[in-house]
């Protein structure tokens, strides 16, 4: 056996532990500075709408231009007036987009990009986008998360409590809120591959949740009828169980999104996959983050609010002071003063001892049957 399935085992019996519960302050205090973080940037530097949302014109230019993306960037900017975003692809062509044009701009913008790069103006592809696709996909987004947010908050409701459906609720707005916030740090552009990634990550988010909330739904079944583990303990211990589960799950996900973005968008150039691989990494981060850090002890302290899990509370820890007590007793060394006690308590016999009446029965009679 691996010496991570050596841990793993050892996670889920309860040999070893960390306590996640008891540290969750700190916990929630760095989920709210990164929170607050990404709200901020969000705020200030705003989301760099891609031309699906805005409208556009999109050029792509032959295979192997020579022309560098700054190069490229200058001529298009020049020949249209307004901003201009180039991506080199794969291929050795160049993505040009420029928002805000119409048909007969697009038409000049083409004739001067192909007179610019040197290139026949036939071999440059343009393509118009209007804003309203990117409205529609905008709002059709939206619904789906309004959608998707109010039934798993039903069956989460159903299969387990409402408690848990309020905490995991608050972890995928955790997990959201970060990962458009770093679009918005990083200026990474967003496209309709942005929405699908942002979609796609609240499952990956509540896949590591369910599955933490399912090991504390099983362990706490009759909690009441012990007094031994108190709710908060018992939730660390699910955590812990799950912990190399959740790790190994996380890790696996995160790999072949990983090579989308640093070899498929860095290496390659593809601006699709930068759109939706950011995405779903942050959010595959984020996700199994907040099921360790934020879902579970939220559920924790919303549990401990109930009065029978603080009448629970105070009988395990009236227990453990008696047990502790009672260990205290038997582990205190004896002193000579405890003897010199001992021997006052119970002092020794001093002179004959008095024989009972039985043992003198019988003595001085002569032999024969008794008459």
């Amino acid at each position: 056996m691996s010496k991570l399935g050596t841990l793993g085992a050892r996670l889920h019996h309860g040999e070893i532990g960390y306590d996640f519960v008891k540290n969750r302050k700190i916990w929630y205090g760095i989920s709210i500075l990164i929170t607050i973080t990404a709200i901020v940037g969000l705020a200030v530097r705003g989301l760099h709408m891609g031309i699906e949302f805005q409208g556009g014109a999109v050029f792509t230019t032959p295979k192997n231009t020579s022309v560098s993306v700054a190069t490229a960037e200058e001529y298009a900017e020049d020949a249209s007036g307004h901003d201009a975003i180039v991506q080199k692809l794969g291929d050795g062509s160049l993505r040009i987009q420029v928002a805000g044009i119409d048909t007969g701009t697009s038409d000049k913008i083409k004739d001067e990009l192909a007179d610019d790069l040197g290139v026949d103006a036939e071999q440059i592809n343009a393509e118009l986008v209007g804003p309203s696709w990117g409205e529609q996909i905008a709002n059709k987004a939206w619904q789906g998360l309004g959608i998707f947010m109010v039934l798993v908050v039903i069956y989460l409701a159903i299969a387990f409590e409402w408690r848990m459906a309020v905490a995991a609720f608050v972890a995928l707005i955790h997990d959201i809120t970060i990962t458009v916030g770093i679009y918005a740090l990083v200026g990474f552009e967003v496209t309709p591959g942005t929405v699908i990634g942002l979609l796609t990550i609240l499952g990956y988010s509540l896949y590591d949740t369910v599955v933490v909330f399912d090991s504390l739904k099983e362990q706490t079944r009759d909690i009441t009828k012990q007094t031994r583990w108190t709710y908060s303990e018992i939730a660390n211990r699910s955590i812990n169980s799950t912990l190399v589960r959740s790790i190994n799950t996380t890790v696996v996900a995160l790999l072949p999104v990983a090579g989308l973005l640093f070899i498929g968008g860095g290496v390659l150039g593809a601006g699709m996959l930068n759109d939706i691989s950011l995405s779903l990494f942050v959010g595959l981060a984020a996700g199994a983050y907040s099921s360790i850090f934020i879902a579970t002890p939220l559920v924790a302290d919303l549990k401990e609010l109930e009065p029978g899990m603080k009448t629970l509370r105070k009988r395990v820890l009236a227990k453990r002071a008696h047990g502790a007590a009672e260990d205290e007793l038997r582990d205190a060394p004896v002193t000579d003063d405890d003897a010199y006690d001992d021997e006052e308590a119970a002092p020794a016999v001093v002179g004959p001892r008095s024989q009972p009446a039985s043992r003198g029965r019988g003595r001085g009679r002569t032999q024969g049957k008794r008459r």
